[in-house]
């Protein structure tokens, strides 16, 4: 079906991207696979440094998604801009991308993208990036000439947002959201994965990054407190030294878990704990997996991140603790709940909520920014002409 001229669904999208595609499926992705229903989506990552040669472009599809990926020699270093630059401009020309948004989840994109006319540039802040561990120095300039370029501004949280908002004019928080149906199987699934099957209970779980933003003295303090609890931790260990975990008997790290797996796991918990310590690098987060743990219909126990007491501590849809002493005793609490009254409530909070939904809001909003953008555009080329 033809579009008209400056319909947004005739603009391909160029997603510029920190986080590997197949790392962890999480926001972008939940996004761009829909997005690529009805406009042909690029997912541009951050270089890999393995060229043995030349540098090269890895170009394949995933989920509908045209994921592109860098491949520099390891004495590229921190010179690679104009390299990437190249790469970038021959795929732009190769799939013939003649009008196109830019989608940052990096401002450090900004350091090959710069010489680009978009029909219009969406920052979807997911994170206070500039909080990280090992945060580039030129982050918060780059973020700073994003805010200054951007159609329109993403959070993904309410903190941000509040962080955000008076930095551009044209901010809106989009929460973490959830594919409800997704997780919602963990409440009927019977068999447990082998490397968890032989796991005694009670099971307390987490998955996501394990990183600089998890608590390690309440995760080995709970470990220690409850010896007859057993403590279920999937996902990748990146940023940190694995050495720095704690060990216990009733400790369980089992690596990453694809997307498809994880209601496979959470089925055969007891209690979905978010571990969060609070830092810098906490403070704005909004946990994509607070409402996936309510979907799978498991009780919530959190530490008091900001974005998981409002709104799930507040309605009551997360217990909400921080020293270990509150902590054990929270998922105490939680097991002994009533899990009828708890998933009915739940369900009633996550009917409001959904990526399909998120998107379409989203992609209304791209919509005016791209028309707005054009509209200017043709106003200034009108005046010129007439000059």
């Amino acid at each position: 079906m033809a579009h008209p001229p400056h319909s947004g669904s005739s603009v391909d999208l160029i997603c510029l991207s920190h986080l590997r595609w197949d790392f962890v499926f999480q926001r972008p992705q939940h996004l761009l696979t829909r997005c690529a229903r009805e406009r042909r989506c690029f997912y541009f990552e951050e270089p890999c440094y393995d060229a043995e040669g030349a540098p090269s472009l890895d170009v394949r599809r995933s989920s509908g998604v045209i994921v592109a990926t860098p491949h520099l020699p390891p004495t590229a270093g921190s010179d690679d801009a104009p390299i990437v630059r190249r790469l970038l401009d021959e795929l732009i020309a190769r799939e013939r991308i003649e009008r196109y948004v830019l989608w940052y989840y990096t401002p450090m994109a900004l350091a090959f993208t710069d010489h680009l006319t978009p029909a219009a540039i969406v920052f979807d802040c997911m994170d206070e990036l500039s909080a990280f561990a090992n945060a580039p120095a030129a982050l918060k300039h780059y973020e700073a000439e994003l805010l200054r370029r951007a159609s329109v501004v993403f959070t993904g949280g309410h903190s941000l947002y509040q962080s955000k908002r008076d930095k551009h004019p044209n901010v809106y928080a989009f929460p973490s959201s959830v594919d409800v149906n997704h997780f919602a199987r963990a409440r009927t699934l019977a068999s447990d994965p082998p490397d968890q099957a032989p796991i005694a209970r009670p099971r307390l779980g987490f998955f996501g990054v394990i990183d600089e933003r998890m608590d390690i003295p309440l995760l080995a303090g709970l470990a220690a407190a409850r010896p007859d609890w057993q403590i279920v931790l999937l996902g990748p260990v990146v940023k940190i030294d694995p050495s720095t975990l704690p060990r216990a008997d009733n400790l369980h790290y089992l690596g990453s878990k694809s997307y498809e797996e994880l209601p496979h796991y959470i089925a055969g918990w007891d209690v979905a704990l978010l571990p969060f310590a609070r830092n810098e690098s906490t403070r704005y987060i909004s946990p994509t997996k607070t409402p996936e743990y309510l979907a799978a219909g498991k009780p919530v126990v959190s530490t008091s991140i900001r974005d998981v007491v409002r709104p799930y501590g507040q309605q009551g849809l997360a217990r909400i603790a921080d020293s270990v002493r509150d902590f054990v005793a929270a998922c105490d609490a939680a097991m002994t709940e009533d899990p009828h009254a708890r998933m009915r409530d739940a369900d009633a909070f996550l009917r409001q909520t959904s990526w399909d939904g998120t998107w379409a809001q989203m992609r209304q909003l791209l919509d005016c920014a791209i028309l707005q953008r054009t509209e200017r555009t043709e106003a200034s080329d009108a005046l010129a002409a007439e000059a």
